[in-house]
């Protein structure tokens, strides 16, 4: 058995059989659908479901059972059980293409015992567009790629073709403990950038709450840079949260920008903090909570682990958020070594 599948915005349509994902349907008919991660980790293919139905074998780890229930699906996971009609109505546009491109390291530097800033710059100088929010493959050959969000905003370098990631070690990852350290400026990677459809929807212009664990402010904090920037943004508050004092790696710039922005506030908040720590306390979503008891005119961009991607949703749902307005960025970790070619 097969159902019709319409995307409002492209105005196409492509047949979907049971026994497959809606996004391999799409893939099969040439309809190229927003996606990333393909295991319902990121939120990238989320759309709403404006007539029809869906299921799951199992619910995935970015989408929350309230936003299940308001209509909304993740189509790498997701299989008709009807025809449908889906809107993608909470993803942005891309502003230019995804492109494979030669980038030259420039400088490599801690950022804190766990956190590396590498900044690139595209070998043939070209100027390039992105979102703030986006993201970028670096291609690793046989060992395939590793995605890392853009923390810097366009042309806030010293050339307008470089580019700056947070990149977070991880235990037993191939890029990030073995490819990583052995970088030197000079050195060539492959790219493929820019890619995802995160970022800061202007035309909702509702109050702004970010929330965002680790390295997942890198992205919050490209998008924050150009948003103060413009002048022109609703009252923004943003949430760090971390594990000990030294996890906040960003936290002398934020401060600094919440005291340049009236409508901008930070709110650290640590997890292990030890006795000298005067600020916010326990998992970053709750200190949302206490904050703010009603969240039903906010806009809220999430950005981190899926663990408190999908508890923040949860609590933030719980307490008036819209689902349609609730923009999630989930990063997973990737660990597999190179796979050798075979003699």
């Amino acid at each position: 058995m097969s159902y019709r599948i319409t995307w409002i915005e492209a105005q196409r349509s492509f047949e979907a059989a049971a026994d497959e994902t809606v996004l391999d349907a799409a893939r099969r008919a040439g309809v190229v659908l927003p996606s990333d991660c393909e295991f319902g980790g990121c939120g990238t293919c989320r759309v709403k479901v404006q007539q029809g139905s869906v299921q799951y074998e199992t619910l995935p780890p970015a989408l929350s059972q309230e936003e299940a229930s308001a209509g909304y699906a993740l189509l790498c996971q997701a299989r008709a059980v009807s025809d449908l009609t889906v809107s993608t109505e909470r993803t942005l546009a891309a502003p230019a293409p995804a492109r494979r491109r030669k980038a030259r390291v420039v400088s490599i530097a801690p950022l804190s015992p766990e956190v590396t800033r590498l900044v690139l710059a595209f070998a043939d100088d070209e100027p390039w567009v992105f979102r703030p929010g986006q993201y970028v493959n670096i291609l690793l050959g046989e060992a395939g790629a590793r995605s890392f969000s853009i923390a810097s905003r366009p042309e806030a370098l010293d050339a307008p073709a470089r580019l700056a990631l947070h990149i977070r070690r991880i235990d037993g990852g191939y890029f990030t403990q073995t490819r990583l350290s052995a970088l030197r400026p000079g050195d060539m990677l492959d790219l493929e950038a820019p890619l995802g459809g995160f970022g800061y929807h202007e035309d909702d212009y509702r109050p702004i709450v970010m929330v965002a664990t680790g390295t997942g402010i890198a992205p919050l904090y490209s998008m924050l840079s150009e948003m103060l920037a413009s002048g022109d943004t609703p009252p923004i508050d943003l949430y760090w949260g971390g594990r000990t004092h030294e996890a906040l790696y960003l936290h002398d710039e934020l401060t600094q920008l919440a005291q340049q922005h009236e409508d901008f506030r930070y709110v650290p908040v640590l997890s292990r903090a030890d006795a000298t720590w005067q600020g916010a306390r326990g998992y970053v979503q709750d200190a949302v909570v206490a904050d703010h008891p009603d969240l039903s005119a906010h806009a809220l961009y999430l950005c981190g682990s899926p663990v408190m991607i999908a508890d923040a949703s949860r609590a933030f749902v719980d307490i008036g958020a819209s689902v349609r307005y609730l923009y999630v960025d989930s990063f997973t970790f990737q660990h597999s070594p190179p796979v050798e070619a075979a003699a």
